[in-house]
């Protein structure tokens, strides 16, 4: 069975945006950091300059995947990935399909019947791949429900403070986790941590 991996950048301090939903802090690295060349794919490709580091994780981790999971508040804020997510099928977790949506060639697809379904539809589609999943709630729903298998988080070196934090709202703390692998890059550390099942 395929896993569920949360895949976020966030500051040393824990926060994966500012107060204003910015993430330009915490993905700065992806763009500054160095200067191996990587494009993002998708319908609106970006290209990458990241240490050889930072290139052989991103590399290895996006190859694992088949699909994607997210919540309504990080697809606004893609602005739908132009229809296409670079990872394979989106899923987006919300109680309302938004306007204009779905869009004839688009590989989005609106879970509005919770959770659970969203993660078998992810994992059927992702046909034995991962499934990654984007946004801090998310991320903290699959925790909370125990249906998170790994942590990869990408730590960019910058204290923000404030803001958006990953690990808010966990219930039936503490959670376990296996031992890291561990990859420092030029201005972030890279860390994939197993999630223990109960």
């Amino acid at each position: 069975m395929s896993k569920v991996v949360a895949i976020m950048s966030m500051s040393l301090d824990g926060y994966v945006a500012d107060l204003n939903d910015g993430v330009a802090e915490v993905f700065d690295w992806y763009f500054t950091s160095g200067d191996v060349e990587i494009d993002a794919g998708g319908s609106d490709p970006m290209t990458f300059r990241v240490s050889a580091p930072s290139a052989g994780h991103i590399r290895g981790l996006w190859s694992e995947l088949g699909a994607v999971l997210t919540g309504r508040r990080t697809f606004d804020k893609a602005e739908g990935w132009g229809g296409n997510h670079a990872w394979g099928p989106a899923f987006v977790l919300t109680h309302h399909i938004p306007a204009g949506w779905p869009r004839p060639g688009s590989t989005v697809h609106f879970v509005t019947d919770g959770l659970e379904s969203a993660v078998k539809q992810a994992r059927a589609a992702a046909a034995g791949k991962s499934v990654g999943v984007h946004g801090a709630n998310t991320i903290q729903q699959l925790l909370n429900a125990g249906l998170l298998d790994e942590l990869s988080l990408d730590v960019a070196a910058v204290l923000l403070g404030s803001g958006v934090r990953l690990f808010d709202h966990l219930a039936g703390m503490p959670a376990a986790l296996g031992n890291p692998t561990v990859i420092a890059g030029v201005g972030v550390t890279h860390l994939r941590y197993p999630v223990r099942k109960a």
